[in-house]
């Protein structure tokens, strides 16, 4: 089993009003999810940002032009066409930045507990690293099934799944 880096940055504070341990809980998700899906590597890092609508709003406006905030932002650092398990020793997948505000609205609105909204983001911004998407259905379907499978193992049910 790889060696996990995890850099846990906490830009806004009241994520501990809201998440107990939220370091741990960060570091357990990430963890379960990319040793299942990297295997041949012997040092995984990958830097988490538990920010806040204003810090992710700047983000989302200079790197992908769109001037509002969003739930969760991911930035590869791995090359797509190189793939990600190539046996090297250590890998840097990049960075995941997640908003409070948005999860906690998002949560709030759809009747979700901010837990397992919070879980969901992170599987959502760790699959981005490793370069899946959800641009055409194709590619939807097959991201949807992977965070359906690794929420499912935290016992959180299935976010895409109408009531």
């Amino acid at each position: 089993m790889p060696v996990f880096e995890i850099d846990i940055t906490i830009e806004d504070e009241r994520w501990s009003d809201h998440l107990q341990d939220i370091s741990l809980l960060t570091e357990k998700i990430i963890t379960h999810v990319l040793s299942e899906l990297i295997k041949d590597t012997d040092i995984i890092e990958v830097s988490i940002v538990l920010a806040n609508d204003e810090f992710i709003q700047e983000l989302n406006r200079d790197y992908r032009q769109k001037d509002k905030p969003t739930n969760v932002l991911s930035f590869p650092i791995t090359d797509a066409a190189d793939g990600i398990d190539a046996g090297g020793p250590f890998v840097s997948l990049g960075d995941i930045i997640i908003s409070l505000d948005t999860i906690a609205a998002e949560s709030a609105q759809q009747k979700k507990d901010i837990h397992d909204h919070y879980v969901h983001m992170l599987v959502h911004g760790c699959l981005h690293l490793l370069h899946y998407d959800h641009i055409d259905d194709e590619e939807a379907e097959e991201m949807e099934k992977l965070e359906v499978h690794f929420l499912s193992a935290f016992h959180i049910k299935n976010p895409y799944e109408v009531c």
